[in-house]
């Protein structure tokens, strides 16, 4: 059975609330942290580079990815020079391609070249995996991040872009791959089996983790019933099913 003490994965949390990734930080299976402009929008941050450096200072020596604002590949380009300054742990978050279906490719190999971490994210393909750690293979290193969640939330099959992804990356010694959009628990489980380096989930799903092989099927079973039981009787549920017959084992 699984447990916490097990995974070989690295857990990280995806999330932009400073509190909450203070809080997550104190957990020892808690290695690193991953935002995007939609988890800075819900957290309400209005100075990206204040904020993002404060971030840095109060969680030292975690990995910590932020995302390009900007459409334009040139400007994404310039921001990531800037981005790459807020702490020697940061990774540059780079969409795969922009709103106009723009690759980011050549961005993504420049700047490697020049020594910048970058998180290539938003990936849902099988040729978008090759050609992102193809972009990465020279350079200090960077991750590329499959939307597993998102594919599965269209029914859409996610193993064969992570499949790949990880058979790409493994063949490098430089990229890593994060199973992002995380949706349950069981991701987690299927990260690890899948041989990818790093899940990022949001604080809700991490906290769950220490419960991983606590209880069996049979036990959650029980459990259920337990509660099925104690609900009728604190609703007062009654139903007039007549007179009972008992079988003949009774």
């Amino acid at each position: 059975m699984t447990t916490l003490a097990s995974l070989k994965v690295k857990l990280f949390t995806d999330g932009a609330d400073k509190a909450q990734i203070v809080e997550m930080a104190k957990l020892g299976y808690v290695t690193g942290f991953t935002t995007n402009p939609s988890l800075l929008k819900k957290a309400g941050v209005k100075d990206y580079e204040s904020y993002a450096r404060e971030l840095v200072a109060a969680v030292p020596g975690k990995h910590i990815s932020f995302e390009v604002i900007s459409d334009e590949i040139e400007e994404m380009i310039a921001e990531a020079r800037v981005i790459t300054t807020f702490g020697k742990n940061v990774y540059v978050k780079l969409p795969v391609i922009n709103t106009r279906r723009e690759p980011l490719y050549d961005a993504i190999k420049m700047l490697s070249g020049e020594g910048v971490k970058i998180n290539v994210t938003v990936i849902t393909t099988e040729e978008q995996a090759k050609r992102a750690t193809a972009a990465l293979s020279k350079g200090p290193g960077g991750c590329v991040s499959v939307f597993a969640g998102r594919l599965a939330d269209l029914g859409i099959d996610y193993v064969p872009a992570v499949e790949t992804a990880v058979r790409e990356a493994r063949a490098t010694k430089q990229v890593e791959v994060i199973w992002a959009s995380t949706r349950e628990v069981w991701n987690v489980i299927e990260a690890d089996r899948m041989g990818c380096h790093i899940i990022t989930a949001p604080a809700d799903i991490l906290k769950k983790l220490p419960a991983l092989g606590s209880k069996t099927a049979e036990d959650l079973s029980l459990e259920g019933v337990k509660a099925f039981r104690a609900d009728t009787l604190a609703a007062g549920l009654s139903l007039k099913a007549g007179n009972v017959r008992r079988t003949a084992a009774e």
